[in-house]
């Protein structure tokens, strides 16, 4: 099955600038897990040291919202998942 995964402009320098990254997976999490397998420096970046996805984090699945309630959702063979980094302000 494969995925495209849309990365952000923030974590391109730790994909080898890659925008677009094919990953397989039956679930948003293992899809992410296939990313960081591909790009280990991803990891740092996207997950604290228990495994949780960051909290300034969005994960959108054919740009609809999944996180943080859902990474188990599951995929299809030509979903897009997109990763968007949260910017606050005040």
């Amino acid at each position: 099955m494969s995925i495209k995964v849309m990365i952000s402009a923030y974590l391109q320098r730790f994909t080898n600038h890659t925008e677009v990254v094919e990953v397989n997976g039956s679930t948003v999490g293992e899809c992410l897990k296939h990313l960081v397998e591909q790009f280990p420096l991803v990891k740092e970046r996207l997950f604290d040291r228990q495994g949780k996805l960051l909290i300034y984090f969005n994960i959108y699945v054919n740009e609809k919202s999944v996180y943080p309630q859902n990474l188990d959702k599951p995929v299809r063979d030509g979903d897009e998942i997109r990763i968007a980094i949260t910017i606050g302000g005040g």
